[in-house]
């Protein structure tokens, strides 16, 4: 598909300051970096929602149209450049979100780390711990991210049949639907709710007296 270039207004005047300055840009560019949204990053750096977009539309018309073989025009030069940096920075910001729920569903998180001090009392030493508390896996993160990277089979609005008899055969008539939120929730807690004993009580340590903790 061709890429037509829309015929653009004059550039301001030499005398006229550029809307498009260095510390604009910079500002769209660290916004967008950090994920927040266009209307945002626009008031971020003192813009209006429609100029950013503007701005973009320019950027991603030329950039387009340069990858199409057409020659550079350099009064989009600007623009070109704000629209490849802002779209690398928001793929970042995207990317280190995504980085984050990941963690989320996989857990194992560290959230809390303690070590004592204690004399073991049959070799008298003194024998140091560290145990480390960390997040069980989370199953609503991997949910979050199914509805979202593949919603034409998990999404809210798709239609999913669960057939608990059989691998592809025919559900019975008389079965009730099941309930998969009730049923995630219901497994997440059973899970989750071992509260497994300290590493101390492990049997390696007999009788030991706590010193310091």
């Amino acid at each position: 598909m061709s890429t037509r270039r829309k015929t653009r207004r004059p550039r301001p005047s030499a005398g006229r300051p550029r809307l498009l300055s260095e510390e604009v840009e910079a500002r769209l560019v660290a916004a967008s970096r950090a994920g927040v949204a266009v209307e945002l990053a626009a008031e971020s750096a003192g813009i209006a929602r429609s100029t950013f977009l503007a701005w973009m539309a320019r950027g991603r018309d030329e950039t387009e149209a340069r990858e199409q073989g057409q020659d550079p025009r350099p009064s989009e030069e600007e623009y070109a450049t704000l629209y490849e940096r802002v779209r690398t920075a928001r793929a970042m910001a995207a990317t280190r979100a995504m980085l984050n729920i990941r963690r989320v569903a996989d857990g194992g998180v560290v959230t809390k780390v303690t070590t004592r001090r204690f004399r073991d009392s049959v070799t008298g030493e003194i024998v140091e711990e560290t145990v480390e508390d960390r997040t069980p896996p989370d199953w609503r993160a991997d949910a979050w991210y199914l509805e979202r990277q593949h919603r034409e089979h998990y999404g809210r609005d798709a239609t999913l049949a669960v057939e608990i008899t059989g691998l592809g055969g025919p559900a019975a008539h008389d079965e009730p639907p099941v309930d998969l939120t009730a049923l995630a929730e219901r497994l997440d807690k059973t899970l989750f709710a071992v509260q497994y004993p300290p590493a101390l009580e492990d049997g390696h340590v007999v009788d030991a007296e706590v010193v310091e903790s």
